[in-house]
This record gives C-alpha cells, structure tokens and sequence, in this order.
C-alpha cells in the first residue's frame, strides 16, 4: 500500500480516528500524531499503536488540540511539522454527537450552533492549516511497476470523515445533517486547486449518532473498519490522482436510499 509517510488524526483518542491513527501504524508510516481534545485518551491510543507498528523506524505523537480553536490547529500543525518534518496523511475525524434529536421545528439552535462550530468550523480549520503545509513541502514520488518511471503522487493527502449524511437525510438530526453537507463541500471546494489531494469517505453508522453497531449485509462486521482500511487505502499513492472527491463507504446501507 505503500504508506510509509508521516500522518496526522485529529480525533484519535476514541472512535474511528482512534482505529484509523492504530490503522497507518499497522500499514507501515513511520510517524503518527495522535491529536485529541482528550490527551489521556490520545496517550493510550499512540501507545497502543507502538505495539502493532510494523515500521522499525515508527515514532508515536501525543497532541491535545481544540479544533475549534485557529490557534490550537495552527499549533498542532507547527508541533507535527518539527516532531516529523511533513505531512503526509491528514485525517479529520474530531466531531461531536447529537444530544438532542428532534425535528426541525423544535430543533436546538444552541445545538445547531456546537456541530457548526465542531463539525465545519473545526474541519475548516484543519484542513486550511494542514493544506497550507502541505504546499510548502515537496511532493513525493513513487513507481507502480519496474518498467515504469516514477511518478508524482502529490505533496499530501487530506481525508475529511463525513457520513451518509453528506448525501441524504436523517429525521430529527438537522444539526448533524447539515454538519456533515458542509463537509463535503468543503473537501470539494479544497480539492478545486489541486496541490494537495482531500477525499471524504462516508460512512452509515457512527457511534455519535444512535450507537447503531449491527453488521451490515452486504459489508459486513461494523463500518469504522471499513473507514479504516478505506482511508488508508486512499492515501496511498496508487490514489493521487483523487481529489475533491467523497466515497459512500457503508457496506451498501445506503444504496436504496438514493434516488
């Protein structure tokens, strides 16, 4: 898979961007920061990815960052950057969940106002610091056969985690909804210029929304695995040339939902 770059999750403490931070150990980076509101939790993620890494060189990174915060983000990025020297791999996986569902007319705004804040404003923020390093750093190059020459796979890869919700709709979760539309408008509108590459893989079920965990019939098993091994998968370099783009990662849950 050829992942053998630097990597940044926000989120990491818990949930997918736990797996998916353990998930770039496992596949071969060598170096990942663990970024989370929760530097306990993010500590105990980074040191269990110290165990199942399988580069020998693998260096582990604990960050508590606000994503909310432009000055938070901004230090994170600055603290990755001189800890590792680049960044290859981000991962935007920091989020919150729906405490109070209810259709639209009762619909909170102190709670519509939280998920903008976390979910858009807090991608936003990664992605327009993340990118902004990114230009600045050299692209990488890789060659897919032996018979072929090298070929540029870009200056980084910027992964964006939306949700079925960035297609459809969900009663009585607007806050969480419309959150997750303007994720995947802002992975399309980064990708526009092209110097970095940012994907958004959607999944179904999240535990922020519902805890629903049961196994999907044509997936199978819970679907942050999938968003694991989807997001690995995308950063490699056998995907550079994706970008501004959003996969339905769901085991095909979703598929008679769209018309």
């Amino acid at each position: 898979m050829n992942i053998d770059g630097f990597a940044l999750v926000t989120g990491a403490g818990s949930g997918i961007g736990r797996d998916c931070a353990i998930a770039y150990a496992i596949e071969g980076a060598a170096g990942v920061a663990f970024a989370d509101l929760d530097p306990v939790a993010a500590t105990a993620a980074a040191q269990e990815s110290k165990l199942l890494a399988t580069n020998p060189d693998y260096r582990a990174l604990t960050i508590e960052v606000n994503v909310r915060d432009p000055d938070s983000v901004q230090e994170m990025v600055d603290t990755v950057v001189m800890a590792f020297g680049r960044i290859d791999y981000s991962v935007n996986s920091a989020g919150v969940g729906v405490e109070q569902p209810a259709e639209i007319s009762k619909a909170s705004v102190r709670e519509f106002e939280r998920f903008m804040d976390v979910n858009v404003k807090g991608t936003l923020l990664c992605v327009r610091a993340v990118s902004a390093q990114m230009k600045q750093q050299e692209a990488r190059h890789f060659s897919l056969r032996k018979s072929t020459p090298a070929r540029s796979c870009g200056r980084g890869v910027i992964i964006n985690l939306g949700s079925s919700n960035s297609y459809v709709a969900t009663p009585n979760i607007v806050q969480y909804t419309a959150s997750k539309h303007a994720v995947m408008g802002i992975t399309r509108n980064a990708g526009a210029p092209g110097f970095s590459s940012i994907r958004d893989p959607s999944q179904f079920d999240l535990p922020l929304v519902g805890g629903n965990s049961d196994d999907r019939a044509s997936g199978g098993g819970r679907s942050e695995f999938g968003i694991c091994d989807e997001s690995s998968g995308a950063d490699g370099p056998r995907a550079s040339f994706v970008t501004g783009a959003g996969w339905m990662v769901d085991g095909g849950a979703t598929l008679q939902l769209q018309t």
